[in-house]
């Protein structure tokens, strides 16, 4: 799963801190989900996606090879 949290915090000029303070979620999350290694929740998906005024489909694309 590819997703542009990094791409759109650096585009805003936020650090890891402020989007990890914005979402309610540790920095270590933030962390992990730029990094891929974490897939967040439906909600913190959903909520992700608002705060940066992107569909959640733009914000989190699956992988060519995961299918349809």
């Amino acid at each position: 799963m590819r997703n542009r949290v990094r791409e759109e915090r650096l585009r805003r000029e936020l650090s890891q801190v402020e989007l990890a303070a914005e979402l309610g979620v540790s920095r270590q999350t933030v962390i992990s989900i730029e990094n891929g290694r974490y897939l967040p929740s439906l909600p913190l998906a959903f909520r992700i996606a608002r705060f940066f005024a992107l569909p959640i489909d733009k914000m989190f694309e699956p992988d060519q090879e995961e299918g349809v």
